[in-house]
């Protein structure tokens, strides 16, 4: 028998297209965020985009092929929790297309990399784990405990 393959909505996570894309490996004194970097960047960005619209798309053509009015409550009311957790999944995805986009409008202005807080380059590193990220680690860090203090 075969392995089951997770899908982002058995998973609970929202996927990403970089397992095609090999980590950036900047070269010794190589200038932060250089075109190399940015066309990176804008590749993983723009697949991962590409990836959330083609989820947004099957997710409403399997509401409207599996959509029916069952006679029996129980199955009605299953199948709109099941319509429910897609239609929450699919609006986190929106949110991360606004902000991928936000962030691929920050490369063309060149201001991608760079902390929105304090000016420090955000790292490579950690742009590879997150693209949308706009914080460096510190500034995100110092949020993350303010907010914690506010809850």
């Amino acid at each position: 028998m075969a392995p089951s393959k997770q899908t982002p909505e058995s998973s609970g996570k929202l996927s990403r297209p970089e397992d095609g894309i090999p980590p950036y490996q900047p070269e010794e004194g190589e200038e932060y965020m250089n075109k190399e970097q940015r066309e990176h960047f804008r590749r993983i960005l723009q697949a991962w985009k590409q990836q959330l619209m083609e989820e947004v798309d099957r997710t409403m053509g399997h509401m409207k092929e599996d959509a029916a009015n069952f006679a029996d409550p129980s199955d009605r009311a299953s199948q709109e929790e099941e319509f429910s957790l897609e239609l929450r999944t699919r609006d986190r995805e929106r949110k991360l297309i606004r902000k991928i986009d936000e962030a691929l409008n920050d490369i063309d202005n060149g201001d991608y990399g760079y902390c929105e807080a304090c000016g420090v380059e955000i790292g490579i590193r950690r742009l590879e784990a997150r693209p949308t990220a706009t914080l460096c680690i510190d500034c995100k860090t110092l949020q993350e405990i303010k907010e914690k203090q506010m809850a």
